[in-house]
């Protein structure tokens, strides 16, 4: 069995414990027995532990998330729905493991792993938003991605306690939470665009408009 695949199984195993050992090694020995599997030779697979573990289980559904956007027909979506489906997308993935995203947010609220849990986030919306088809360079790059782990994190943490039916005050709240971040996105774009404009408008060649006389301030 090649390593991805191996690593896959121990996820796959180790998931059922975590809702009672956390992200831990202890977690890792437990599902290796379940697959008779060298307690040691699975340390190997996640050579940083629960924080390598942590990270397959958001890969995992980040594959999810993909897998289902891919048979989707995007052409016909517009963007704002084709993020939302990948974001309603991994949730339901998750959905049979929902204890054990919440004890992964956990595990990343810790302070040593702030750069991890940002890492992951970032990957997630850059993910998604490549899979809907942005190609952005620009300052644009960066700002949807912040403004969609904003969407992300905040909808992941209201699905965690939401018990309606199918989703539905989740799907609300993503919708909500879109259209906001649209609004707030045209507003940095205009302001972003004004000042990467700034140096052509201070240092562009005068008009033959810009030539013409003017009257001094107070006089006519």
């Amino acid at each position: 069995m090649a390593q991805v695949e191996m690593q896959r199984a121990l996820l796959e195993a180790a998931l059922p414990h975590v809702m009672f050992d956390g992200w831990t090694e202890a977690t890792i020995r437990a599902a290796a027995r379940d697959l008779d599997l060298d307690p040691e030779a699975a340390m190997n697979l996640f050579p940083a532990g629960p924080r390598d573990l942590v990270e397959a289980f958001s890969l995992w559904a980040d594959a999810q998330m993909l897998a289902g956007l891919a048979s989707l027909d995007l052409e016909e979506m517009r963007v704002r729905d084709r993020i939302a489906s990948g974001i309603r997308l991994r949730l339901e993935c998750l959905e049979p493991h929902r204890e054990a995203v919440r004890k992964s947010l956990s595990f990343l609220g810790l302070p040593p792993n702030a750069p991890l849990a940002t890492r992951l986030l970032w990957r997630t919306a850059d993910e998604l938003w490549y899979a809907c088809g942005d190609r952005a360079t620009d300052y644009n790059y960066y700002s949807k991605r912040l403004l969609l782990s904003g969407v992300i994190s905040a909808t992941t943490l209201y699905w965690l306690d939401d018990r309606s039916e199918g989703a539905s005050d989740t799907n609300a709240f993503l919708e909500r939470r879109i259209d906001e971040v649209l609004t707030v996105g045209m507003r940095v774009g205009k302001t972003m665009s004004s000042i990467l404009d700034l140096p052509d408008r201070l240092f562009r060649r005068p008009s033959l408009l810009d030539k013409r006389p003017r009257r001094r301030m107070g006089l006519r």
